[in-house]
């Protein structure tokens, strides 16, 4: 099975719930546990987050591409904005980095992506912005029964 979609939303905090949503809806046809779903839907709402926060800092005309494909039981999410980018992408990897210091941030962003995802890449786009690639697989649980 192969089957993907893809949606555009202004770059504001209120839709980052939305996305995780989204994605988390579109991969229901994997029947996916509970566990799993959450996994993404924190990774999601992580890379949403970072685009929000970093990438867009004037917070005008923002926009986030949100795309999500399944192929067999393999779901590969791409989150992309056209912001002003991420200067050096393996020092903002690090844990507790943040370019936000008086804000509350804690750094950790891309660190709780790895965490929950099987693997991610964080690319500099050609003309601007920074596109996440976050993937996972969703094997089956396998159920016990009796005792």
């Amino acid at each position: 099975m192969k089957n993907y979609m893809e949606v555009k939303f202004k770059a504001l905090s209120v839709n980052e719930s939305f996305a995780r949503y989204c994605v988390a809806s579109f991969c229901l046809q994997l029947n996916p546990s509970l566990s799993q779903l959450t996994d993404i839907k924190t990774a999601v709402s992580e890379a949403v987050t970072n685009c929000i926060v970093h990438a867009y800092p004037n917070k005008k005309n923002g926009e986030i591409t949100l795309s999500c494909e399944i192929e067999d039981s393999d779901v590969i999410i791409q989150v992309k904005d056209q912001g002003i980018g991420i200067k050096d992408i393996n020092k903002a990897r690090e844990p507790f980095y943040t370019t936000k210091e008086g804000d509350e941030r804690s750094g950790m962003g891309f660190t709780v992506m790895e965490s929950f995802m099987d693997k991610i890449e964080v690319c500099k786009n050609l003309d601007k912005g920074t596109t996440v690639t976050l993937y996972k697989r969703i094997e089956q649980e396998k159920q016990v029964v009796g005792g």
